[in-house]
């Protein structure tokens, strides 16, 4: 026995109408609709919606999100499917089924009804930002117009590839120096609040001067034991005050500068922003985006608003029609062998291959760098760990030494 729905759907004139159907699934319903020549707009089962307007999918919705790896996947395995010659509302159909996460599984549900509906794969992805990108969504639009979505999605494909690389050499270079220095604060903590405060009755049973270092640790020692909420609490409020102070347009800005020139990472950060640059500019122009469209996206993923700015000049230079590399030219960001290959591609015509040439050069210079810091921070991790424990450790060693050498000289004489 089947299952009573009611359904609103629209005519081949346009027009909305409403009835009910029993059917054992919602596809059965959805698929006896089609025979009438109707478009299904929602289907409730029970007074519930099963459709995008349901309680439960609204729930969804506000946590969509794809896994990491998931989005990559799934552009991979929609680009074989379309070229396989599998149609796009059964391909996505099919990848939404499979979808792991409810989140981008809704996101894939609701692209095939909007779909269905009449709306355009590119349409149907813009309203869900949080799984498909800026990028991702003009890439498509891109291939719809040009009518080679499936070699779009091929394209799309390795650049969030190689984005995500990107990230998981960057995330492996951070990894350990941030591991180490939580470890030498914790062990630090430890010994000056847990251990070191425990030698006071020993070092006052001495009778002897205490050397400058023990008296500088002991009461640093000792304010840190009294004192921890002050310590905690103010170091919360520097955080909260500098996430506060980086969320601002002034201050985002700022601290995107001292990224690119802090001593040693500076370098990497720099480098790896010129990448994302390059190959995603790079990768939408050769998509077939208008120039000044990819430029506008560009500049809003760029992930640095230093880079975003100067995008934004270079954008207004071209809609005045002056040379797109000449405002690159001005900034200190982009090295001026960048400049001159951008230069030269677009007197050529071939700015996406050069642009795509200068992203693979500095994502070598990125791995290549990465491997030369994981080698640098392990032995100065080590030698800090060294000099912090050391250093307490010496403090509370020294009286003892002092008061051997006092008895020593006593004894000499």
């Amino acid at each position: 026995m089947g299952t009573s729905f009611k359904y609103e759907a629209k005519d081949a004139s346009g027009k909305t109408v409403s009835g009910t159907i029993t059917a054992e699934t919602q596809n059965d319903v959805v698929a006896d609709l089609r025979k009438k020549q109707l478009t299904p707009i929602s289907i409730k089962k029970s007074g519930a919606a099963l459709g995008p307007g349901g309680k439960k999918e609204k729930k969804v919705a506000k946590k969509a999100w794809a896994k990491k790896g998931e989005l990559e996947v799934f552009t991979r395995q929609l680009s074989t499917m379309l070229s396989a010659g599998i149609p796009m509302l059964e391909a996505l159909e099919i990848l939404a089924d499979q979808a792991e996460s409810p989140g981008f599984k809704f996101c894939l549900l609701r692209v095939v009804e909007d779909i269905r509906g009449g709306a355009d794969l590119s349409k149907a992805m813009e309203t869900h930002t949080k799984v498909f990108s800026d990028i991702y969504v003009a890439m498509i639009r891109a291939g719809e117009i040009s009518g080679q979505i499936d070699v779009i999605l091929v394209r799309l494909a390795e650049y969030l590839e190689g984005a995500a690389h990107l990230r998981s050499e960057i995330k492996a270079a951070m990894t350990y120096p941030v591991v180490s220095l939580f470890l030498v604060i914790g062990i630090a903590c430890f010994l000056m609040m847990g251990i070191v405060p425990s030698f006071k009755p020993v070092f006052d049973s001495l009778e002897v001067d205490l050397p400058g270092l023990t008296v500088v640790i002991m009461d640093a020692a000792f304010f840190m034991r009294d004192s921890w909420y002050m310590i905690f609490g103010a170091m919360a409020a520097a955080f909260v005050g500098f996430k506060m102070f980086v969320k601002s347009p002034k201050g985002r800005f700022i601290w995107d500068g001292v990224k690119l020139k802090v001593p040693v990472f500076g370098s990497l950060f720099r480098k790896v922003a010129l990448s994302r640059f390059s190959r995603t500019f790079s990768t939408l122009v050769k998509s077939g985006v208008p120039i000044l469209g990819a430029m506008e996206i560009v500049s809003q993923t760029a992930g640095n608003t230093v880079i975003s700015k100067t995008v934004d000049t270079a954008r207004d230079a071209v809609k005045q029609g002056d040379s797109l590399s000449d405002p690159f030219m001005e900034s200190t960001v982009f090295p001026p062998m960048v400049v001159k290959m951008m230069a030269i591609g677009e007197r050529s015509g071939a700015l996406d291959a050069l642009l795509e040439k200068i992203a693979d050069f500095f994502d070598q210079q990125v791995e290549a760098e990465v491997k030369g810091l994981t080698a640098l921070i392990e032995p100065i991790m080590i030698a800090v760990m060294g000099f912090v424990v050391g250093g307490i450790v010496l403090a509370v060693f020294l009286p003892i030494f002092k008061l051997q050498e006092t008895l020593s000289g006593g004894g000499g004489k």
